[in-house]
């Protein structure tokens, strides 16, 4: 496992079509048929992908506790009257500490250490907004995982 060092950064708006769920930690691993389904949504709709899966993780304070999560593939364009079983979305510049996890999501937690440390002796203040973006998913070699954590801030 390896994880880059945290940084400040402020990501620009984009498109998103997603699909939003109240959930649980207990209950992510109920949720990767939905990736394929919005790659299948957009191919349909003749939409330009221009990024890997996001998952949004929304009011997302305590492990224990219920949050919204969105799982999101960032489009070109939306579709303004779109009647689907997804929605569409752009979003404002999201200000964000981020680090780069390569390895088994299991120690992901440790990336996730790093930022709070900064949260930390920087006194940032967290927005409740998380995004964990999927550059590399292989189910097969854990370790081969890619996944950007941008964790919001005021």
């Amino acid at each position: 496992m390896q994880d880059s060092k945290p940084i400040l950064k402020t990501v620009k708006p984009i498109n998103f079509l997603f699909f939003r769920t109240e959930t649980t930690l207990d209950k992510l691993n109920t949720l990767f048929w939905v990736a394929p389904e919005l790659f299948r949504e957009a191919v349909q709709h003749q939409l330009t992908i221009t990024g890997p899966i996001h998952w949004h993780y929304l009011g997302f304070t305590d492990p224990a506790k219920p949050f919204t999560l969105e799982i999101s593939l960032p489009v070109g364009e939306t579709i303004p009257d779109y009647d689907g079983k997804f929605h569409f979305k752009r979003t404002d510049n999201f200000k964000c500490i981020s680090v780069v996890h390569d390895g088994n999501w299991l120690e992901i937690p440790k990336a996730y250490e790093k930022i709070m440390q900064l949260v930390g002796a920087q006194n940032l203040q967290p927005l409740g907004i998380n995004r964990e973006v999927y550059v590399n998913v292989d189910f097969k070699l854990p370790e081969a995982n890619t996944t950007e954590i941008q964790f919001g801030i005021v």
